[in-house]
């Protein structure tokens, strides 16, 4: 699934920095949120 520009995100969770689970939805209606996806190369992938 492509999302298309300016639809929502869909709710994703992380391990957040100070334990437990961080959700995208969690910022819904707080916040602006930027997601930024790029391409790394630490190796043979």
């Amino acid at each position: 699934m492509t999302p298309r520009y300016g639809a929502p995100a869909p709710d994703f969770s992380l391990p957040s920095s100070q334990g437990g689970e961080v959700t995208l939805a969690s910022f819904r209606g707080q916040a602006d949120i930027v997601l930024a996806f790029y391409c790394y190369d630490w190796g043979g992938i």
